[in-house]
Formats: structure tokens, C-alpha cells, sequence
């Protein structure tokens, strides 16, 4: 039990790294912040002039005080129950544009 072929703690107990059921308050507004940030990046690009591809697809995105708090902390899922699922489930989600979703969802 305690020697150098010990058990780990994911052999003990299931998974190591639980992600909790819904966000907490604290990263939710860590995650307004991270858009608020984005957009200023946005809006500081377009007015410098600087014309690119990229650019006007990020101007096509809605702006964080656009969004509704639904698109805010959930995403589209098709195979989630009620097609939606907290945006913290979704792998490195804070380095993803996860702003537009499917109509109707």
C-alpha cells in the first residue's frame, strides 16, 4: 500500500478532477471580464485601421452586453438534455470565441 507501486488517488476515488455542476459567481464574472476584455481588444484593432479577414469576422460577433445571460455561461449541445451545457464543461473554454449558438437553442 505505501510502497513505490502505491495506488494513486484516481485509482482510489474515480476521477481526480471533478468540474462542479455550474459555474460559481466568481467565474462568472471572470468570464464577463474575459469578454469585456475581448471586445476592447476588438474595438482597439478596428480603430487603428488595420483591415484583415479575422477582424471582420470578430466584428460580427455580439458584443458582451449584447448577449443574453443564456449565451453568456451556456453552449449549444446536441447531446445534452435541453441542448445546452455550462461553457466550464467545454475543453480550454477560455480560449475559445463560443459567443453565437444555433437559432432557437
Amino acid at each position: 500500500m505505501f510502497g513505490a507501486f502505491r495506488p494513486t488517488s484516481v485509482a482510489f476515488s474515480g476521477l481526480l478532477w471533478k468540474t462542479p455542476w455550474k459555474l460559481s459567481v466568481t467565474r462568472k464574472a471572470n468570464a464577463r471580464a474575459r469578454l469585456k476584455k475581448v471586445d476592447a481588444v476588438i474595438e482597439t484593432v478596428r480603430a487603428s485601421g488595420v483591415q484583415c479577414k479575422a477582424l471582420d469576422r470578430a466584428l460580427l460577433l455580439p458584443k458582451e452586453y449584447e448577449m443574453n445571460p443564456q449565451d453568456k455561461y451556456t453552449v449549444f449541445s446536441s447531446t445534452s438534455r435541453g441542448y445546452r451545457k455550462g461553457i466550464h464543461k467545454v475543453p480550454k473554454w477560455t480560449r475559445l470565441t463560443l459567443r453565437v449558438n444555433p437559432k432557437g437553442f
